[in-house]
């Protein structure tokens, strides 16, 4: 298992952004189809294809269109794609965007079509300014096809279509700070229930999806469901797109099979560079596991990650050599966190307060048993964060722990 051409059949060959050439491969045949056969057969191809969300939560694509249409409520319904991604390590969304825009749009609209919604944005980050005209361009192109608007298609089917530029915070990528930024306020999330499906945009509802997600959803029904069927493994079908960077000799964007161990995806970017060895792989994005390069001869599958407690998440895989301090590379994670944190709740925003000192004194090795038992203490307190920022942050602390606690223990200061 290797790399392949699925998703991004094509990409970089042509003008990702010239819509007349996306339609010469194949373009908004996809869309023509799933109205033609309707979104109750659309739903059920989805489902059958056995695609799972590729933003990080895995939740099944197909049940996630029908509890969206399922959804009540009266008035406008929204779609929300979250172009957002603000982790280290992580910029395969980038990519799609800048190759594969109306394929992006194309599975936007579909999965529009699915959920019932007659309005939608992409959410990009607001450091991809240098994009956004490019967006507004090929948003305005799909309009005067007639693939956006009113009645597309003759379908009676309505949908609009806008960017909206991010609020330049990680938080901002969950789906209720997501709605609340749109909304004009500061970007935080709000408490659970109700969800975003029932309660989220304006107040309605609305359906939260990625970036590769809407990407594999135009492929897959320009093509039939049956050919993401081809790849992978039984279990977990289908490709993925990885973003892997760090001390690798080609950092960069892959498409890869469900399936590859992760140690050949290494390889597949030249494997470590300057002749080192690996030493550890974070994986998922800054609230990845931290595993042991050699602990990874594993399938990159969402069973697969599970043998290291971990997630494949947004795609990321951040790889370090044999010069790497553990310690050194888990103050920059707790850097960005600390950055980051909105600071609405108290576990997350005190936490990380603290979680912050105890790093930068384990940095100069001049931690104490002390700072050991609470970095314990205060990672587990962060389980009670009010969304998922705080409550998966757990991960890199908890796995670089359990699998490097020598290094912790060299980070105390030695006794006089």
């Amino acid at each position: 298992m290797g790399t392949v051409k699925y998703i991004t059949k094509d990409y970089g060959t042509y003008d990702g952004f010239n819509i007349d050439e996306y339609i010469k491969r194949g373009g908004f045949k996809g869309l023509k189809k799933s109205i033609l056969q309707g979104y109750e057969k659309t739903v059920k191809d989805v489902s059958e294809s056995g695609l799972q969300g590729r933003g990080g939560a895995n939740y099944p694509t197909g049940r996630k269109l029908t509890q969206a249409r399922e959804a009540k409520g009266n008035g406008d319904r929204y779609i929300l794609c979250n172009a957002d991604e603000g982790e280290p390590g992580t910029f395969k969304d980038k990519y799609l965007l800048q190759n594969g825009i109306y394929k992006v749009i194309e599975g936007i609209i579909i999965s529009a079509f699915c959920a019932g919604a007659n309005k939608g944005y992409i959410y990009v980050r607001e450091e991809y300014t240098f994009m956004h005209k490019d967006i507004e361009f090929a948003i305005k192109q799909v309009y005067d096809k007639g693939f956006l608007g009113e009645d597309i298609l003759s379908s009676g089917f309505d949908f609009d279509l806008s960017l909206f530029s991010g609020g330049g915070s990680y938080v901002c990528g969950e789906g209720f700070a997501m709605c609340e930024s749109i909304e004009g306020k500061s970007g935080r999330p709000r408490s659970k229930p109700p969800y975003v499906k029932e309660c989220g945009l304006h107040n309605k509802p609305t359906l939260v999806i990625n970036v590769e997600t809407v990407s594999v959803i135009a492929t897959m029904m320009q093509n039939g469901f049956k050919t993401v069927l081809k790849y992978g493994v039984e279990d977990c079908p289908g490709t993925k797109m990885v973003c892997v960077s760090g001390k690798v000799k080609h950092p960069g964007v892959y498409e890869v099979e469900f399936g590859t161990t992760v140690q050949n995806i290494i390889k597949i970017a030249g494997g470590i560079k300057g002749g080192k060895k690996a030493k550890f792989v974070q994986i998922g994005g800054a609230s990845g596991v931290i595993v042991p390069y050699e602990k990874l001869n594993i399938p990159y599958t969402y069973s697969g990650m599970k043998k290291v407690k971990g997630n494949i998440g947004s795609g990321a895989i951040v790889v370090a050599d044999e010069d790497d301090s553990v310690i050194d590379y888990l103050s920059v994670v707790e850097d960005f966190f600390f950055h980051e944190c909105c600071g609405k709740c108290v576990p997350c925003r005190e936490g990380n307060r603290q979680l912050k000192k105890i790093m930068d004194r384990f940095k100069i090795k001049q931690g104490t048993l002390t700072d050991l038992k609470n970095y314990v203490r205060i990672v587990n307190a962060l389980d009670a964060s009010l969304c998922g920022s705080g409550k998966a942050q757990i991960i890199p602390f908890i796995s670089a722990y359990t699998n490097f606690s020598q290094e912790f223990k060299n980070a105390l200061k030695r006794e006089e």
